[in-house]
């Protein structure tokens, strides 16, 4: 066997045991022209079919060694794979990331960049950005890596890990410089703020707590205003339901309006509206012990919807917008409401309460109403953690998508498609009227008996107090809003779904040109 071929075969013993990311650390960015340097990692893209551009220049320095260690390894370049190699053509390290064959979108370049920067070693890594039609390229890697590296470890007794570099090189790294800080790390943040939400446990972050936290990150942003209503505000406008649903926490309801100012005074506004339960034990119908301490991330629609326009603000994107968190803890107490109680909403129709671990329609309920009788929205988008059931039938691959509207619904579908995170439509078939027919009140707050679809009905619930020709969308975001196993840009833990969506969906059909 040759020395080489030795080599070779513990290059692949190297990649077996690196295979796994390191341990993530703050990561700042940086851009950089096509020179590399040889003493720090860096990260190159391989596509099948064949070695191009920067590695196979190295390749052929090196005389072949790249190719061969490759084919000892049985690397081929699919998108995923990962290959470390170590003093090839004088390089410390060199980390080859595949690509696959397919044209690289943006979702690819975030995946390729979040790779490449939990892959690597070294306080300093270097990444080229691989040839693409993607005018922002640079700046998908660079958020891919943003993505992929966050972590929430506060409550760890440890070392915390030592800051981190990337450095992008592409040809203009100027213009991508100032491109990436002024269009797109700003949705990194977004992203980053609401995973922190989430990830947060329960006596950390309850609807007041929330509240502040919000305050915080938009301090200084230009165009913005926070309002937060507290109980007696609520009790005002009538707000029974959103009330209801806290009235067994000894830490009150709130409903939180974040208001950006990015177009002419007199547009509609786009308002995105979520589901804010910082924790639910399902009320009096108390959820089973396990799994429950997950219930944390039932706040998620809030989170995002108020990241998405954090990311929309400090983009200065031309476009007036708003978030409403519905925020409330359902808790079980003797003041608890009960299955069977009558709950007045704010646009005056009443709810017959059939499970109170049905809570989420309830406070959404209150909050669209607000939404269309203040705002007159443009587009109105609900995200909530709704439903078991849309998990049932989506899996972890898509949120429920619900809407009235066809057009409405390809334009979501598409931007969930661009920004990685996918939907599928759902029906809202007039039958399931029926289903929440009530003999006391106007409505129920879900079916009882005949089985009726649970995340059609929930949806069903919430259009009940959305007028027709209100252009509204759904996203039941149970099934996406957490992950177990980590994905390239979604670590384990809170997704932030909703807000990579929302900032595209504005992009494309709602931003000023």
């Amino acid at each position: 066997m040759s020395m080489f071929r030795m080599a070779a075969l513990s290059v692949a013993a190297a990649f077996a045991l690196s295979a796994a990311p390191v341990s993530a650390a703050p990561l700042a960015v940086e851009f950089a022209g096509p020179d590399l340097p040889r003493d720090e990692t860096v990260a190159l893209p391989v596509a099948e079919g064949g070695l191009t551009g920067p590695v196979a220049a190295i390749n052929a320095e090196a005389q072949g060694a790249v190719e061969q260690a490759m084919q000892a390894a049985g690397f081929k370049g699919k998108a995923g794979e990962v290959l470390p190699l170590y003093g090839v053509a004088g390089y410390r390290a060199l980390l080859l990331v595949g690509v696959g064959r397919d044209a690289l979108t943006r979702v690819a370049l975030e995946d390729y960049g979040a790779r490449a920067a939990t892959r690597a070693t070294g306080e300093r890594v270097h990444v080229v950005v691989p040839e693409s039609a993607e005018a922002d390229a640079p700046s998908h890697v660079a958020n891919g890596a943003l993505l992929g590296s966050y972590s929430f470890d506060k409550y760890r007794t440890k070392e915390p890990a030592a800051a981190r570099t990337l450095v992008v090189h592409t040809a203009a790294p100027d213009a991508a410089a100032q491109r990436y800080r002024q269009s797109w790390q700003p949705v990194a943040e977004g992203v980053a703020f609401a995973r922190t939400l989430v990830n947060e446990p329960a006596n950390a972050l309850w609807p007041e707590e929330f509240v502040e936290r919000t305050r915080a990150a938009f301090k200084g942003v230009k165009g913005v205003t926070i309002e937060a209503l507290d109980v007696p505000a609520m009790e005002k406008l009538g707000m029974g339901a959103l009330l209801g649903v806290g009235q067994g926490s000894k830490r009150p309801p709130r409903l939180l309006v974040v208001r950006y100012q990015g177009a002419g005074a007199d547009d509609a506004p786009v308002v995105f509206a979520g589901k804010g339960i910082t924790f639910d034990s399902g009320g009096i119908s108390l959820k089973p012990g396990a799994g429950m301490g997950q219930m944390k991330y039932d706040m998620t629609g809030a989170a995002s919807a108020t990241g998405a326009v954090l990311a929309l603000a400090k983009r200065e994107a031309k476009v007036n917008a708003v978030a409403i968190a519905a925020l409330a803890e359902n808790m079980p107490d003797g003041n608890a409401i009960r299955p069977g109680d009558v709950l007045k909403t704010m646009s005056g129709k009443t709810i017959e309460v059939i499970s109170t671990d049905a809570e989420g329609r309830l406070v959404l309920a209150d909050a669209v109403t607000y939404a269309q009788a203040r705002f007159r929205p443009r587009l109105l988008v609900d995200l909530a953690t709704l439903t078991g059931a849309v998990r049932s039938a989506l899996g972890d691959d898509y949120a429920g998508l619900f809407t009235r509207h066809d057009a409405l619904a390809e334009q979501v579908s598409s931007a969930g498609k661009k920004a990685g995170e996918d939907v599928w439509r759902l029906p809202l078939h007039p039958d399931y009227a029926k289903g929440i027919a009530s003999t006391i009140a106007d409505l129920k707050g879900g079916a009882d008996g005949r089985a009726y679809p649970g995340a059609g009905i929930g949806a069903q619930v919430i259009g009940t107090f959305v007028a027709e020709e209100t252009p509204w969308v759904h996203l039941d975001i149970a099934s996406v809003a957490w992950l177990d196993i980590a994905q390239p840009t979604k670590p384990a833990g809170a997704t932030a779904f909703g807000v990579r969506l929302l900032d595209q969906l504005v992009r494309d059909h709602y931003e000023a040109r």
